[in-house]
């Protein structure tokens, strides 16, 4: 994933990436709080641990939503060194999300557009109910039946996603020819 892309993306659509991707939130990884400098922890053991974390953040393949994230959520510190998200230092997501002020202001109120969330919301309900198996206990009829409900259940959740989707392509001219 490139940075262009995770900055087209949704708050719900990068955090999937991360859960999915992440070097660390892969069982067995490093803890949470290892990406921070503990208390008392002297400057250089803190430096040595931080280049150690960028570099896994470097073959992390969730490292550009990782980072957008964290410039959305506003981690970082200019004035203090303790932290690594995303691949950059706290020092470095500030002044980054100094640079990209505007940008991250659009962002983030589009992550609060009640509409899109639904959307993605009835999305992640449609892919994961078009998945399911039906039961197989209790014969062919019954799983006949079972199949005739996901089957309906389907259909019911395409038909929302495709009217919300008209209706946000209809008010906002997405996806018209120019």
């Amino acid at each position: 994933m490139t940075s262009t892309q995770a900055r087209h993306m949704r708050r719900a659509v990068l955090q999937s990436v991360i859960d999915a991707g992440a070097v660390c939130a892969q069982p067995g990884s490093l803890d949470s709080g290892e990406w921070f400098r503990e208390d008392g922890e002297g400057i250089g053991v803190w430096r040595t641990r931080s280049r150690a974390l960028l570099r896994v953040c470097a073959v992390c393949p969730a490292m550009e939503a990782c980072r957008e994230l964290a410039l959305r959520d506003g981690d970082g510190d200019s004035t203090s060194d303790d932290m690594v998200r995303g691949g950059l230092t706290g020092q470095q997501l500030a002044k980054a999300r100094g640079k990209q002020a505007e940008r991250l202001a659009a962002a983030v109120a589009a992550d609060r557009d009640p509409e899109w969330r639904r959307l993605v919301d009835l999305t992640v309900q449609l892919r994961r109910e078009a998945v399911k198996t039906p039961d197989k206990a209790g014969g062919q009829r019954r799983q006949g039946a079972a199949q005739e409900v996901q089957n309906r259940r389907v259909r019911e959740l395409a038909s929302q996603v495709r009217q919300l989707r008209t209706a946000r392509r209809a008010r906002t001219g997405w996806g018209e020819a120019a």
